[in-house]
């Protein structure tokens, strides 16, 4: 199991470029998440609903991993046993480094790929930054069943947590990049194990009781990574 555990959200990815649904403007704007982004969004709006992640998968086709990206690609290639990359985010852009895609654990999904709705099949295809209903007419090669976004909507289920959980039963380093803690609530695994703790967000945030972080780095990701990486090579190779 990992030593170090960084779990990344929006906020490193915004500086590529990539909006979140708490933004202003863009694809976020157009398209209400409550209609499209729901557990039930299929079964009540499917058009409107696979329209919304096709310009989403579109979207990150031009996109590039920022500083911050290429740093955690980086020391993960470098520590590939004691580092677990752990992400919130559904794009492609840790994997636009040198890092494939089973480096990195997604929580949420992977927007490139499409899954069987059938449970009995579930077969996952990477579409790249096509339509859905581009790649077999929107149908599994296995057994002709509709596919959708291989993504968590709102309100299901999310498999890969249990990974998350599992990775903390060895973890002593706790890394928390760009995300609000609304949803992951970061500050519940800051247990006896975490020997040190960093925490890095644009601002403070309601969720987040910073006061518990070892050290706290208000800036964006790509400012704050060269010392957060000095600091994860100084405890990895000393201990500190």
């Amino acid at each position: 199991m990992s030593k170090i555990i960084i779990l990344s959200g929006a906020g490193i990815s915004a500086e590529s470029g990539i909006s979140t649904f708490r933004d202003n403007g863009g694809l976020w704007d157009e398209y209400d998440v409550n209609v499209v982004c729901n557990y039930d969004s299929l079964k009540k709006n499917e058009k409107l609903t696979l329209e919304f992640y096709d310009k989403r998968r579109a979207d990150l086709k031009h996109k590039k991993p920022n500083h911050a990206h290429n740093i955690l690609a980086k020391l993960k290639q470098k520590y590939p046993d004691d580092i677990a990359l752990i992400t919130q985010n559904v794009d492609d852009l840790f994997e636009k480094t040198t890092l494939t895609r089973d480096d990195v654990l997604h929580l949420h999904g992977f927007l490139t790929e499409v899954s069987c709705r059938n449970p009995r099949c579930s077969t996952i295809y990477d579409i790249g930054y096509n339509k859905i209903y581009n790649f077999n007419d929107g149908r599994c090669l296995e057994c002709n069943s509709r596919l959708r976004p291989n993504i968590v909507f709102f309100g299901e289920r999310a498999p890969e947590y249990e990974k998350l959980y599992k990775a903390f039963a060895e973890c002593e380093m706790f890394v928390v990049i760009g995300t609000s803690g609304a949803v992951i609530q970061t500050d519940s695994f800051l247990n006896a194990k975490i020997k040190r703790s960093i925490l890095n967000n644009l601002e403070p945030s309601d969720s987040i009781n910073d006061k518990r972080y070892s050290k706290v780095l208000f800036k964006p990701a790509s400012e704050a990574i060269d010392e957060i990486a000095m600091d994860i090579e100084d405890f990895l190779t000393q201990g500190i």
